[in-house]
C-alpha cells in the first residue's frame, strides 16, 4: 500500500491518499477538492474515511463523494475488527478524548495508523474543544500504547511519527492529572 499526504486548508489538515493496485481510499478529504481529485490521477476511488467530523477534517466531504459516488465510512458504520474496502483490510480504534466520533485505522500488515487528531508528532489532541474530555484521552492512550511500538502513526496534522518514539511523552499525558 502506497501513502500519499496532501496538507490542505488553513489548519494544514493532512489528507492522505492510499493506493493498492490503482485503487483510492481517502482518509480525511480536508479542503481543496482539486487538489485531491488531481493526486488521485485515473485511480479508482473505492471510498472515504472520516476519522472524526471537525470541520478541517471534513471541508471537502461532499465534494469528493460526489465527484467519486463513493460510500463514506467512520465510527458508525466501520466494525472495529476486520474491515475490508475493496482490498483493503483494516482494524478500526475508537479513540475518544479529541472528540466523541475519533477513530484510529490500524493497517496491522502495514505497521500503520491513521488516527485524526488522537496523536500528533510530539503531543496528542486537544481535549479541551466541545466533546473532548480528558480521561477519554487518558484511556485511548492507554489503549493505543498495547500496539507495536514500530506502528507508523500518520496524524491529522503534522510529520508522520512512529508510536515507540511517541510512548514516552504518551505515558507523561496519560500519568497526568491536567483536569
Amino acid at each position: 500500500m502506497k501513502v500519499k499526504v496532501l496538507i490542505l486548508g488553513p489548519f494544514d489538515t493532512n489528507c492522505y491518499i492510499l493506493e493498492k493496485d490503482h485503487k483510492v481510499l481517502i482518509i480525511d478529504p480536508a479542503d481543496e477538492k482539486d487538489k485531491i481529485i488531481k493526486l488521485v490521477g485515473n485511480d479508482k476511488v473505492v471510498g472515504i474515511i472520516v476519522t472524526h467530523y471537525h470541520p478541517d477534517h471534513v471541508g471537502a466531504l461532499e465534494a469528493i463523494k460526489k465527484h467519486y459516488n463513493v460510500p463514506v465510512y467512520d465510527i458508525k458504520n466501520l466494525k472495529l475488527t476486520n474491515n475490508n474496502i475493496d482490498g483493503f483490510t483494516f482494524d478500526v480504534i475508537h479513540t475518544p478524548g479529541h472528540k466523541n466520533d475519533q477513530i484510529t485505522i490500524y493497517f496491522k500488515k502495514e505497521s500503520s495508523m491513521f488516527c485524526g487528531d488522537f496523536i500528533f508528532y510530539g503531543s496528542i489532541g486537544r481535549w479541551d474543544l466541545p466533546e473532548g474530555d480528558f480521561s477519554k484521552m487518558k484511556k485511548s492512550i492507554k489503549n493505543i500504547l498495547t500496539y507495536p511500538l514500530d506502528t507508523k502513526i500518520y496524524p491529522g496534522h503534522g510529520p508522520m511519527t512512529v508510536l515507540g518514539n511517541e510512548a514516552f511523552t504518551l505515558n507523561y499525558f496519560m500519568n497526568s492529572d491536567f483536569y
